[in-house]
């Protein structure tokens, strides 16, 4: 289990590193261009490909990676958790996506990629582009509390339907955005890797905290 989380946490964080180093070099450009060139209409790039629901769909579907979701999410499940008086796992969830969201802004300012003008924007964005904040803030809060809630399920079958619902919901999220045409590609890419690290990191130290039967550890009810 060790062993997985730590490779798992390697291999991210790495794929982030390496999508960072490739797009500040402009080795991604031309995959970028591409993928967004090919989800509009050729004759017409501020028409999205598909039929009307699914723009409509899309606009909805990446609200679920909006920083208002994702908070009042965290609050709710912090909340929950607080009413069985387990204090640590309260504390330990809103530093894990509280932490998680601080790095994700800086990591914006510190590699400040403008937005992708090659299509039009099919929402309002102001901010840099890598990583992708929805993609990276989907990742931490549903990985986070997929895991965190994952582990409070004994059968196994509905340990892993929480772990795969918290992936779906983190891949559709980052789709969402370039279909748009808000982000580059690999800003999602690079979102989900960065996000996936974060809430591993954070997840083995929880586990470490366990297996330590620290009096810090979020199983820890008082």
């Amino acid at each position: 289990m060790r062993a997985a989380l730590a490779a798992g946490l390697l291999a991210t964080a790495f794929a982030f590193l390496h999508l960072g180093s490739e797009m500040a070099e402009g080795e991604t450009r031309a995959f970028d261009s591409w993928l967004l060139l090919a989800l509009r209409h050729p004759t017409d790039l501020n028409d999205p490909i598909g039929p009307a629901w699914l723009k409509s769909t899309m606009l909805d579907l990446t609200s679920l990676g909006s920083t208002a979701v994702l908070t009042l999410l965290t609050i709710l499940v912090i909340g929950l958790v607080m009413i069985r008086r387990n204090w640590r796992s309260a504390l330990f969830i809103a530093a894990a996506t509280g932490g998680g969201a601080l790095l994700s802004a800086l990591l914006k300012i510190d590699y400040a990629r403008p937005r992708p003008t090659l299509v039009s924007h099919l929402v309002d964005v102001s901010s840099a582009s890598f990583p992708s904040g929805h993609a990276m803030n989907s990742a931490i809060v549903y990985l986070t509390l997929g895991l965190l809630g994952a582990r409070a399920v004994p059968d196994a079958l509905a340990h892993r339907y929480i772990i795969g619902v918290a992936v779906l919901l983190t891949l559709i999220v980052g789709a969402t955005r370039v279909y748009l045409g808000v982000h580059w590609p690999t800003d999602v890419l690079a979102g989900w890797c960065a996000g996936a690290a974060w809430a591993l990191l954070c997840w083995g130290v929880a586990e470490a905290l366990r297996s330590r039967g620290s009096r810090f550890s979020p199983d820890t009810a008082h």
